[in-house]
């Protein structure tokens, strides 16, 4: 007897003995005890005023670990000293997405939203599950709830503007979208508002809309953005114009709108209009990657090679750490001589996705497959978001791989749902695509990808 009481009196202090019998309880299939270990020794060696911060940390190894029950019980403890954080609700509700089951999850989200009614993105959490299930129905009941707790908040607006879109209710969608403006009257909800009647193919609408929107926020770029681009597709390529001279004005700094402006020019065969709108813009946005890329290939796109190297050297000079100017550096070589140029780049960008993902189309342009995926793979994994590396794995393993591994990329892409890429944003962002999840895009986008 004494000599347990001395083991229980030193297992009592050593916390690490609990986390790791607790781990081991939860992979030999015992939850219960993986529980009550966790439990009964939350509070050993915490000061109560630590006790937070340790077990949020407790809660992240562990799931690092796959221990996620563990971390369920650790997340638990957490409300239950403080039901009114959004944070922990949040971190709570991650766990089960991700490792738990839909009705755990909703479960979780209803208390949550009951003790912090204002935190909505637990609110649009909850719709957009209720929605990926197809229950459209219960979607819309919780949007609606969360509305009477949030009712000026833009966020929800758009959530509920974006279910009604995606399945096609498009008038109420715009009837949401006039209670936004009336309520909740941001650039952000004028900018949708004139983006739905677009994509509805109403032209003359979403620029009454864009006119009132630009007179309430002249300072949002992408209200003249998308001015310029429905005066484009009208045929009035000087209204365009008057339009990219007053936004650009009023926005200067608008890296994006001087671009539309440029390429606006270099569509209707301006080459010299387009380079004087890029110098202009370099002048009052200095060392910018995007605003170099643009000028490189307006001049690739002229035939102007000698003029592009020039650029590609000055952009160089002026950004030697960019990613995306060193990738076009890369595809601009011949090919025998992009080896070199991509020891250069990894010299200056060792661990950039943009070049990464490059050398990964280098290798997989070669058939050397297994170097291609693991390097497309490592572009992903440093950035999740960006949309173009898991088109381009993706395209890998559609010709090369086989269904499991076709399907692994899908899973992957849908679960981080990216939202960045060149290639990416002109395919999902195209007047009407009205692509929702993030393998549906995945599966429009790698219809684009080239070899270049």
């Amino acid at each position: 007897m004494r000599q347990f009481a001395d083991m229980k009196l030193k297992i009592s202090d050593d916390r690490d003995f609990w986390q790791e019998q607790a781990e081991k309880s939860e992979k030999e299939g015992y939850p219960g005890v993986c529980a009550g270990l966790i439990e009964v020794s939350a509070d050993v060696n915490v000061l109560p005023h630590e006790r937070r911060r340790v077990w949020e940390a407790e809660a992240e190894s562990l799931i690092d670990r796959s221990a996620y029950h563990s971390a369920r019980t650790v997340y638990q403890g957490l409300i239950k000293h403080y039901p009114t954080k959004k944070k922990v609700w949040m971190a709570a509700a991650n766990l089960e997405k991700k490792h738990g089951t839909p009705a755990r999850l909703d479960e979780l989200l209803k208390k949550a939203t009951t003790f912090c009614p204002k935190a909505w993105p637990l609110w649009l959490m909850g719709a957009k599950e209720k929605w990926l299930a197809g229950d459209v129905a219960a979607a819309r009941t919780i949007l609606n709830e969360a509305f009477r707790s949030n009712p000026d908040n833009e966020d929800i607006y758009l959530a509920a503007v974006k279910l009604e879109n995606d399945i096609k209710e498009t008038d109420r969608a715009r009837s949401l979208l006039e209670k936004a403006r009336d309520n909740a009257g941001t650039a952000r909800v004028w900018m949708k508002s004139a983006l739905l009647e677009r994509d509805a193919g109403d032209l003359a609408a979403a620029e009454t809309l864009l006119n009132a929107g630009i007179v309430k926020y002249p300072e949002f770029d992408k209200l003249w953005i998308m001015m310029v681009q429905i005066k484009e597709a009208q045929g009035n390529i000087e209204e365009a114009r008057a339009a990219i001279a007053t936004g650009t004005g009023k926005c200067p700094n608008s890296v994006s709108l001087w671009i539309v402006a440029a390429q606006l020019e270099s569509r209707q065969g301006q080459p010299v209009k387009a380079r004087s709108l890029l110098e202009k813009a370099r002048l009052k946005n200095p060392k910018n990657q995007q605003l170099w890329l643009e000028s490189i290939r307006l001049e690739n796109n002229s035939e102007n090679k000698k003029l592009a190297a020039t650029r590609l050297a000055q952009a160089l000079q002026e950004c030697p750490h960019s990613g995306i100017l060193w990738s076009e550096a890369i595809l601009m070589e011949p090919r025998q001589q992009r080896k070199a140029k991509s020891v250069d780049a990894i010299k200056m960008c060792e661990n950039d996705p943009y070049v990464i993902c490059t050398i990964a189309r280098l290798f997989h342009i070669d058939r050397k497959l297994d170097k291609a995926r693991v390097w497309f793979n490592r572009a992903c994994t440093l950035n999740p978001d960006l949309g173009d590396a898991w088109a381009y794995l993706y395209k890998l393993e559609l010709q090369h791989g086989d269904e499991a591994s076709q399907k692994d990329v899908l899973r992957r892409c849908a679960d981080v749902n990216p939202k960045h890429g060149e290639l990416w944003q002109r395919i999902c962002k195209r007047p009407g695509a009205n692509l929702v999840d993030g393998d549906k895009k995945l599966l429009e986008v790698v219809k684009h990808v080239t070899d270049r």
